[in-house]
């Protein structure tokens, strides 16, 4: 897995990058949380994450619930087909916010 953080006024925006599993979803998780902890929305960008487990998943489960009793905004971008496949299975799609480009998810406001 690659990550990058890009700060885009009062968004953090995750680049997200190569599998999300077992072996680094800690470090992705830890990267999410930081970003909330220097009170920053996120936008986590997943157009170039090829697969994601259950633990990635539980990483995001955390950083929205986290985002949400923190008022702030967490919401994905740029899913790619295998992310939506697995958060459709999970019924997980109605959940988190998930917007077509980061523009789109940084018109909703912040």
């Amino acid at each position: 897995m690659k990550h990058n953080v890009e700060n885009k006024g009062d968004f953090a925006v995750l680049h997200l990058a190569g599998e999300v599993d077992m072996n680094n979803s800690a470090e992705a998780r830890a990267v999410m949380l930081g970003c909330l902890a220097e009170n920053r929305h996120l936008i986590v960008d997943m157009h170039e994450v090829e697969y994601i487990d259950s633990s990635g998943i539980a990483g995001l489960i955390e950083t929205y619930q986290t985002a949400k009793s923190s008022g702030l905004q967490f919401r994905l971008a740029q899913i790619s087909g295998a992310v939506r496949r697995v958060l459709e299975l999970a019924h997980l799609d109605r959940v988190f916010p998930i917007r077509d480009s980061i523009e789109d998810a940084m018109e909703d406001g912040g």
